[in-house]
């Protein structure tokens, strides 16, 4: 389809009603509860090692900039404007998702459970469904595969028409988004995450796709959105500009949070053994035997 595929007469069946605007608004509020508690209960558990402000603000901005997306006025334009709704797009699926994972919420969570659930929650991270699913490789098509799905085929007319679609696309845009960047950059466990050099390949992989696809959209290249042009292409150059930002903190979080791995050197033919925190992902530790 040409340039022509962005119809005129923009219509998505409303803005949502007070209920629409309440629950994520207490979903929100229960995240952060959740957060809270989980903090407080991993310093009771381990006093000494306690738990960075910087965390915790980090997840206090995710879900801020969730509420951007989600409450008015975001909310309500994004029903009747191509932009806004490519506004909600970065916020749910690029800004946010960063913000959480630099939360380290999984690593707070193994700080806060008891040593034999955390030892199950390592079990889980370690295991071939998660191993898959936290792949590099998986997250980028479903981050990018999702995009070419929702604008190059009549699914976000569908979508826009449904409001149980229309949350589902919210949600595939904050989960995906979410473990695009907990596989590239985060600092929680990741056994199947590979070494720096190969997510910086699949970084640049997702911001070439993005910014294909954004300059597809502008032309008009097989878009199948019924909108303006001119909304159209204003949201095309949301994605363009605001999601090279987005991936570029991305990069700078990658880069800010990678520790090399120190190779242990032997002295006189000793042995040296680095020792790992279980809630690096690592296995846990065995115990003692007993003497005697």
């Amino acid at each position: 389809m040409g340039a022509g595929a962005a119809h005129p007469g923009h219509g998505h069946g409303g803005g949502g009603g007070p209920l629409e605007a309440w629950l994520p608004a207490l979903a929100l509020l229960g995240c952060a509860a959740g957060y809270a508690l989980t903090v407080r209960r991993a310093r009771r558990r381990h006093p000494a090692r306690g738990w960075p402000l910087a965390r915790t603000l980090s997840f206090a901005a995710g879900l801020v900039l969730v509420a951007m997306a989600l409450l008015p006025p975001l909310a309500p334009f994004a029903h009747e404007d191509f932009r806004g709704h490519m506004a909600q797009h970065l916020l749910l699926g690029m800004y946010a998702p960063l913000a959480l994972t630099l939360a380290a919420p999984v690593t707070l969570l193994l700080r806060a459970l008891p040593p034999d659930r955390g030892r199950r929650l390592t079990a889980v991270l370690r295991s071939r469904p998660a191993r898959l699913l936290g792949h590099p490789v998986t997250a980028l098509l479903l981050t990018t595969g999702g995009l070419v799905l929702l604008y190059f085929t009549p699914v976000y007319d569908a979508t826009m028409g449904h409001p149980g679609w229309h949350w589902l696309t919210h949600a595939h845009f904050l989960l995906s988004g979410w473990l695009f960047a907990y596989v590239i950059a985060g600092p929680d466990p990741a056994p199947a995450r590979p070494g720096v050099p190969a997510r910086l390949v699949v970084l640049g992989v997702a911001i070439a796709a993005h910014a294909v696809i954004a300059q597809l959209m502008y032309g008009g290249f097989w878009v199948e959105v019924r909108a303006p042009i001119a909304e159209v292409r204003g949201g095309a150059e949301i994605m363009y500009y605001g999601g090279d930002l987005a991936e570029l903190l991305l990069a700078a979080a990658l880069v800010t949070t990678w520790r090399p791995v120190r190779t242990p050197r032997r002295t006189h033919g000793s042995r040296v053994r680095t020792l790992r925190r279980p809630e690096e992902g690592i296995r846990a530790p065995r115990a003692l035997p007993k003497s005697g």
